[in-house]
């Protein structure tokens, strides 16, 4: 095998990786739509699986061109066996409460962004582009779920327990 296939192999496994990760995310995060506790998190949370979504798609869009299948971002998430998806067990968790998705959330996107600031360093120009597009939601997202991480933490004594038990 040539360094070329290996690499592209590594490659293909990576941005599907990541892919699946905001594609799995952002279906859990969506479900809140229309359920969660007021409007303004209702409206953010819709918003954040739509930036997820997005990025699902270039992610799998990469992957489908490393793939030589002719597979496109939308086959690969949604013309595939549930056993073929390479995410992370975090973004499967359930939602529980509005707790445990906030630290899910949380956990992610401390995670996530680093990783993206990291990637926008990429000597692979293709990654690179996907990482510098997808930064800057994913810092509004850290920076979201953090705030609301500590407001529910020194929040009310429910709010705290609810916040230590979901982590």
């Amino acid at each position: 095998m040539t360094t070329a296939v290996k690499t592209d192999a590594a490659l293909f496994d990576f941005a599907l990786r990541m892919g699946d990760n905001a594609l799995i995310l952002a279906q859990r995060v969506g479900a809140w739509c229309g359920h969660a506790p007021i409007l303004e998190e209702d409206i953010a949370l819709a918003n954040v699986a739509l930036d997820l979504i997005g990025q699902a798609k270039m992610w799998l869009g990469l992957a489908g061109e490393m793939d030589g299948k002719g597979r496109g971002a939308d086959d690969l998430a949604f013309l595939r066996v549930a056993r073929t998806f390479r995410n992370a067990l975090l973004v499967e968790q359930p939602n529980g409460d509005f707790g445990m998705t906030l630290m899910r959330q949380f956990l992610f996107d401390a995670w996530h962004h680093p990783m993206l600031v990291a990637l926008k360093s990429s000597s692979d120009r293709r990654v690179a582009d996907i990482a510098e597009k997808a930064e800057k939601a994913s810092r509004y997202h850290l920076e979201r779920s953090e705030d609301l991480i500590i407001r529910l933490g020194d929040g009310s004594e429910e709010s705290h327990e609810r916040v230590q038990a979901a982590l």
